[in-house]
């Protein structure tokens, strides 16, 4: 792997690109169709706006790079999509949070 490579600057080429291109794609038709079927009865606008945001955040680099940038701005409203995403980063915060009140 080249020197550039190994800085982030030049990445390999991903072998699932397409795939996650299209996931992308329709993770952001999701969150755009979402108001839509939010103007049905019951609470489905918010299931798929929040299978949409999944979508993106887990295919798409520039996604986590904006949800980043957000989750430094407001950590608060950060933390509940971290849960729901299931990321490793939540649980170890999660985990070290515990150890703390515990007094470990």
């Amino acid at each position: 792997m080249s020197e550039m490579a190994k800085r982030g600057i030049f990445r390999p080429r991903d072998k699932q690109g397409g795939k996650r291109l299209v996931l992308t794609i329709v993770g952001v038709v999701l969150i755009v169709v979402s108001p839509l079927v939010g103007a049905v009865p019951g609470p489905g606008g918010i299931f798929v706006f929040a299978a949409g945001l999944a979508l993106m955040l887990r295919n798409s680099i520039w996604a986590k790079k904006l949800y980043a940038r957000f989750k430094r701005r407001y950590p608060k409203r950060g933390e509940w999509v971290d849960w729901s995403l299931r990321r490793r980063s939540a649980l170890r915060r999660a985990k070290k949070a515990r150890r703390k009140l515990r007094g470990d």
